[in-house]
């Protein structure tokens, strides 16, 4: 009962009331059932420890007040630099309205009027209110600003019409779209025309956000990564703020009917479409503060489930226009998540499984066997690189194995190099793709390996890596992130099954610098493209060196969770800690300082904002952050 009182409290400030709070879990019963409810409150339970809620509003507010208040000093430094600005390029602020609540509504209009950024024009379209009071707001800040452009529609739309409305007496070079009961922090455009000027190519540009509770106090901070092409076809990542060139929406041909609620993320995705992945531009400040109001979706998607079908048909239709052939599919209710289903080229290419191996019978046995039951891709052969086993029982196992038309047994008296040894198995592997595997890896789904090469083969995607866990059901690879305790980490790291990780990031797809070669495919032409792994690492880091490569030869890696393995990590091969290792272990520290020093500071798929102390839960608040709010 303490558990459920919890999650009404919780959910309360959320939804800005407690009667918003039962009828938030009333639908939850309803779509999900009492397993379903039992589900989300034992994620509440378990979560505490791995960044899976946002910071209280208490650290939030300290944060704020320590690193992102925009005082009259920073507005004085902001005037110093707009002067050095090349572009000062006029941004159309563009809101639909309709029977908008008049505090919300004019405190909308008062945060574009703050701007410290003076070249901006405010576009509202009211979509034919039927309460007075919104039309006579509008009409008095129309008289006080001449800035402030409004049509009134007589014939209400809805949002996508009302929101072309607005765009049809847009004049500014760039378009940014606003919510009537939101507001921007006085900096925000300023922020945008900055970027602009930093990257004159990008046509797209987002911004990280927080929401407002119904007291007007700044909370849910999220502190968004770079532009992440497969997050992107999870959620909605690029609205709050979303600022587009307004040619590039004029060429898409606006807002869709029909896409009611998604409006925008279907506008983003046919914007991408035409400018590309590599102009769009994510600006790592909080430019944004949605309101948490009755019915908004900033309480939670369940608010409007129209929103989520529209948004899963404007990504089927995104995928046809791009020739992708693959399925969408709802995997969460609560947060509203989708996947992408890709299918397996036809007919499917062969997989060669390299897995290197000394001894260690038992963990390989459990591995092969795992991988013959469990595994219905069919198309794949196993390469075992011996290297050096002595024991009788495991050349037994290998001349067993053998006898199976699939399985090749690789002999390697060499000392153990990691690399070389999948190197060697790689240069006489048959398979279009390779799929680098451990030999303590237990298959879980059975669909991993038609997961891993439906998103390997897709075009651009370099590396692609698994969900693998521990046998206690922790995640021991959720992905790799980069400068995590001086070098690399892994993302969520030791996070309890059935967690959702920081906004669902632990259970949807996405664009990693590195994944792990514990089990992780590619293609064979690219891995012969790059060289293979670097045979100067022997152990450590080979895997973040390889990716780091893929990603600098302009592919894209890629972690999947739909992938899913156990890892009896480093079973047969002890701790890098152990003092015969340790040395070794220290110069290959060294090696990738040296060679990827500007890789570890930043890395695109994590955010400045975000705290890199391994002591400290991942995805928590830097302090301070690695970003300062005129950057």
């Amino acid at each position: 009962m303490r558990l459920v009182w919890g999650a009404i409290q919780r959910q309360a400030q959320v939804q800005g009331s407690y009667a918003g709070a039962v009828t938030y879990y009333a639908s939850a019963l309803r779509r999900g059932g009492l397993s379903g409810v039992r589900d989300h409150l034992r994620r509440l339970k378990t979560g505490a420890g791995f960044a899976d809620r946002p910071p209280s509003d208490a650290v939030y507010g300290a944060w704020i007040e320590r690193y992102d208040t925009f005082g009259d000093a920073e507005h004085e430094k902001a005037k110093a630099i707009m002067a050095t600005f090349t572009r000062q390029p006029l941004i159309s602020v563009v809101v639909p309205t309709y029977n908008s609540d008049p505090v919300f509504l004019e405190a909308m209009i008062q945060s574009v009027q703050d701007q410290v950024y003076p070249n901006w024009e405010l576009c509202i379209a009211d979509d034919a209110s039927t309460q007075p009071q919104t039309a006579q707001i509008l009409r008095k800040y129309m008289s006080l600003d001449d800035r402030i452009k409004v049509v009134f529609r007589e014939v209400n739309g809805h949002i996508s019409e009302a929101s072309n409305s607005a765009l049809s007496i847009a004049t500014g070079e760039y378009v940014a779209l606003l919510d009537h009961d939101d507001v921007l922090p006085a900096h925000a455009l300023f922020s945008v025309v900055r970027y602009i000027n930093k990257h004159p190519e990008a046509r797209m540009f987002y911004s990280d956000e927080d929401k407002l509770t119904a007291e007007g106090k700044r909370t849910m901070p999220y502190f968004k990564c770079d532009w992440n092409p497969q997050l992107f076809l999870t959620q909605n990542m690029f609205s709050h703020l979303g600022v587009f060139e307004t040619a590039l929406i004029r060429e898409a041909g606006g807002f869709r009917k029909g896409f009611e609620g998604s409006q925008d993320y279907d506008l983003a995705l046919r914007c991408v479409e035409i400018a590309g992945h590599e102009k769009v531009v994510h600006i790592p400040h909080v430019l944004y503060h949605w309101r948490i109001a009755p019915g908004s979706t900033a309480g939670s998607r369940s608010e409007k489930p129209y929103a989520l079908l529209a948004a899963i048909r404007a990504l089927e239709e995104h995928l046809k226009r791009i020739h992708a052939e693959a399925t969408v599919e709802q995997i969460f209710d609560e947060p509203a998540i989708m996947r992408v289903r890709y299918a397996v080229p036809h007919p499917a290419p062969k997989v060669s499984l390299i897995i290197p191996t000394r001894d260690g019978v038992d963990l390989l046995r459990q591995c092969i066997d795992s991988i013959f039951l469990r595994t219905i891709y069919p198309n794949y052969d196993i390469i075992v690189v011996d290297n050096g086993s002595v024991k009788e029982e495991t050349l037994s196992y290998f001349a067993q194995i053998s006898q199976k038309a699939n399985v090749r047994i690789l002999r390697d008296e060499s000392s153990f190099n990691f690399s070389a040894l999948n190197n060697r198995a790689a240069a006489i592997a048959t398979g279009e793709y390779l799929c680098l595997l451990n030999n303590d890896i237990e298959v879980i789904s059975p669909d991993w390996l038609n997961e891993m090469v439906g998103v390997a083969s897709q075009p651009g995607n370099g590396a692609v890596g698994a969900a693998l866990w521990y046998p206690d059901d922790t995640l021991q690879h959720g992905g790799v992130l980069m400068g995590l305790g001086g070098v690399a980490g892994h993302i969520h790291h030791k996070m309890k099954r059935g967690l959702f990780g920081y906004f669902g990031r632990a259970v949807v797809r996405q664009n990693l610098s590195a994944v792990t070669a514990a089990c992780l495919v590619i293609r064979k032409s690219i891995y012969d493209e790059i060289g293979g792994l670097n045979e100067e690492l022997a152990v450590a880091f080979n895997d973040v060196d390889f990716c780091l490569r893929v990603g600098e030869a302009g592919y894209r890696n890629v972690w999947t969770p739909h992938a899913e393995l156990y890892h009896h990590e480093s079973a047969t091969r002890g701790s890098d800690m152990d003092p015969d290792k340790y040395d070794r272990f220290v110069k290959e520290v060294q090696w990738m300082e040296n060679r990827w020093s500007g890789k570890l500071e930043y890395d695109p798929a994590y955010n400045p904002n975000l705290t890199l102390n391994p002591q400290l839960p991942q995805f928590t608040l830097a302090d301070p952050p690695r970003t300062h709010i005129l950057d």
